[in-house]
């Protein structure tokens, strides 16, 4: 790796334009480490950023050019000779050739940050006879993003570059992962749509003969159930990292981005929303979702209890939970007993719940169709910056602040559901059973 860097040092652009070039013919080279060096480089000045991009991103175009071409004058007779052996004949070549040429497309974007996969798309996106301007639109389009994005993240984090390249890079990879199947997933919803369509109809009217509910709330609970298990999910795998002690890498980039992201410039809005998500704020928010129960609300007497429970519950579930990992941390507790007393962060958790539930009564409630995508949308910028201030002003730890939203996620998502599911109970005699069609 010293020797790499030291060509860096020694001949700069044309070391970075050359690298990035040979990595996207499938050379093993550390384009990343390379870029992100290059971006510490600028950070001390010795480099320049735009000019750096430019030459990364050109070697990165070039190499992709030619992996492309070689692809597309070499690989396909290749495989209609020799394919069958590895199931790759002929026929499957054709089928792959027409999904790449309307989806490959997309994969060239995100594949520049997974490794492995970026290595191959250029020669497959040749082979597939993706055409030439299709493939550079997007190719260069990602090769310059993913140059950009390595090459500030060096320049951001300065000395620090090495110490965190290793951890950005895995949750870029991930980002990168979830990006590709969310790809697919689009993929597979146009084109079964149809199907999709007839089996979510079927699955609707089975819910409808359960609940005797209308489409609106089937959908509703369906998504709020699905967000809610996700959540589940991740609140076990955090709780995993937390009793193995695996937070620090990631408490520690978090900071160093936040103090790098938000100068001193921002201390008095940070404050404006730290004071968002204090107690008085909950007690005024609380105060107006009863106002709001009893002037819109369609079960007054079900939504006020339920607001006690989301409220008063959960003042006793975020307690429990801190005690709880209190005794389970796996870090010495007279030398950390109040800084890890905070998994997951009390204020962040009864935010979240707090501001969540009155904005799904007031969504729920409104007839007004912006209401139901500006509100939300508002609502959730807000808990990010009130989440981001706690960081600022070095309150809580980041995987403390990220437990909170999680947690509160949680229960939050769960008191939405019973609510909901004893509405439908409570009114299934007045309600007449209706099949979707």
């Amino acid at each position: 790796m010293s020797n790499y860097t030291a060509y860096i040092d020694q001949y700069g652009y044309i070391v970075l334009f050359a690298a990035l070039f040979l990595e996207l013919i499938a050379f093993p080279l550390p384009g990343e480490v390379l870029m992100s060096y290059s971006g510490f480089l600028v950070f001390q000045g010795h480099l320049n950023w735009l000019v750096s991009i430019l030459m990364a991103g050109a070697g990165a175009c070039t190499g992709m050019t030619l992996s492309y071409w070689i692809g597309f004058k070499l690989g396909k007779p290749f495989f209609v000779k020799y394919g069958h052996r590895f199931h790759l004949g002929p026929e499957r070549i054709e089928k792959t050739s027409q999904w790449y040429s309307k989806h490959g497309n997309k994969l060239l974007i995100i594949a520049y940050f997974i490794p492995g996969v970026r290595h191959i798309t250029g020669y497959f996106s040749g082979i597939t006879r993706l055409p030439f301007r299709k493939f550079a639109l997007f190719a260069y389009s990602g090769a310059f993003i993913w140059v950009t994005t390595f090459i500030t993240l060096g320049k951001i984090l300065g000395p620090q570059w090495e110490q965190f390249h290793s951890s950005i890079k895995t949750y870029l990879i991930i980002g990168g992962i979830i990006a590709a199947i969310l790809m697919i997933a689009v993929f597979i919803i146009r084109k079964y749509k149809l199907e999709l369509k007839d089996a979510a109809v079927r699955a609707l009217n089975i819910t409808l003969n359960i609940f005797h509910s209308r489409r609106r709330v089937g959908l509703l609970l369906g998504i709020t159930a699905a967000l809610t298990l996700g959540l589940i999910i991740l609140m076990i795998g955090m709780i995993q990292d937390f009793l193995a002690g695996e937070f620090s890498d990631f408490n520690e980039i978090v900071n160093l981005l936040v103090s790098l992201t938000f100068s001193k410039d921002w201390t008095e809005t940070m404050r404006i929303f730290l004071l968002m998500g204090s107690r008085q704020v909950h007690l005024l928010l609380i105060t107006l979702t009863v106002f709001w129960i009893l002037w819109k609300g369609r079960d007054k007497r079900i939504e006020f209890l339920s607001l006690c429970l989301v409220a008063g519950g959960g003042e006793i579930y975020e307690e429990s939970l801190r005690k709880i990992f209190h005794k389970l941390s796996p870090v010495n507790q007279s030398m950390m007993d109040n800084l890890f007393h905070s998994f997951p962060s009390e204020q962040l958790l009864m935010t979240i719940v707090i501001y969540g539930f009155a904005v799904f009564l007031f969504v729920r409630h409104s007839r007004k169709v912006w209401v139901h995508t500006v509100i939300p949308i508002a609502v959730l910028v807000l808990l990010i910056l009130i989440a981001i201030s706690r960081l600022y002003f070095n309150i809580e730890l980041p995987s403390d602040v990220a437990a909170g939203c999680v947690f509160g996620g949680v229960w939050l998502g769960l008191n939405i559901l019973l609510l909901e599911i004893y509405r439908i109970l409570r009114n299934m005699d007045s309600t007449p059973i209706k099949q979707v069609g």
